[in-house]
């Protein structure tokens, strides 16, 4: 008998992948998922708290500076209302490209151990950031109860929507970013800049009213423009009259995921060797 080394290594392939090895190891996913959401919550004081505090906080102190001091508009509804429906589906997109960014550096020790699909850290990243939106997804609509605002039916439609806009948008950034991140690790340093660029660059504080026509096609460039404008027409019962920018914001995220998930499966071989 004689002894056979076999190695196990990604495919050679660059194109959408085998989604059947990501399904294969759907349960690595999950306990790496639970294992990051215990750890999160296992020692704080204030628990799930703490989610909610960022979207919350930063929502008072926009309305108090943009809102009640600058006046600038937010159509018929509250200010307060209106930043916060932009700021919930923000911090998932922030949080889940943050945390995306340093899946891979942050679990180096299981990476050069063991072989698995690499993307599966980012993947979870985003699932965990994907259960904090949905209490400040709950937050939202009970504070939108409390202000006598009351959801369309056409929230069955949007939200759904803006969920896979704002998934696949973190998700493709973040694949980029994590793999960047493994080679150089000033990503760290230059993320939460750019994160804070694209706030201002998202119609969160702002109305695309008050934009130009032509600004408003560079603005729909970034995909959390569409999500942000369409999910406010759920309690303000408007019609959704920007469907040619909607358009282009789902566009770019689709080439935004396809180029990043790409550009993952091409590094994803030399990930072990260079964490």
């Amino acid at each position: 008998m004689t002894d056979e080394t076999i190695i196990v290594k990604p495919s050679r392939r660059w194109d959408l992948g085998d989604i059947r090895e990501i399904w294969k190891y759907r349960e690595l996913l999950y306990v790496l998922t639970w294992r990051d959401i215990k750890v999160r919550y296992k020692q704080t004081l204030l628990g799930i708290i703490w989610v909610i505090f960022q979207p919350s906080a930063t929502t008072v102190v926009f309305t108090i500076f943009f809102g009640n001091l600058a006046k600038i508009p937010s159509g018929n509804l509250p200010y307060s209302l209106f930043v916060l429906s932009g700021l919930v589906f923000w911090s998932f997109f922030s949080n889940s490209l943050s945390n995306a960014s340093g899946s891979l550096t942050a679990n180096e020790g299981i990476i050069k151990k063991v072989y698995f699909p690499k993307i599966i850290l980012p993947l979870a990243s985003i699932t965990i950031s994907f259960f904090d939106f949905l209490i400040n997804l709950v937050i939202l609509f009970i504070f939108a109860f409390i202000l006598g605002f009351y959801p369309s039916i056409s929230a069955l439609l949007i939200i759904p929507l803006a969920i896979i806009i704002t998934s696949i948008s973190a998700a493709g950034l973040g694949f980029f970013l994590a793999s960047v991140n493994v080679k150089y690790r000033d990503v760290r340093y230059i993320l939460p800049y750019f994160i804070q660029i694209l706030l201002f660059l998202s119609p969160i504080i702002y109305p695309l009213t008050i934009v130009s026509s032509r600004n408003k096609y560079i603005l729909a460039l970034n995909p959390m423009t569409a999500v942000v404008e369409t999910v406010r027409t759920i309690f303000s019962h408007s019609p959704i009259t920007n469907i040619d920018l909607i358009l282009i914001s789902i566009s770019i995220s689709i080439l935004i995921f396809i180029f990043g998930y790409l550009y993952f499966k091409k590094t994803e071989k030399y990930i072990s060797d260079e964490i």
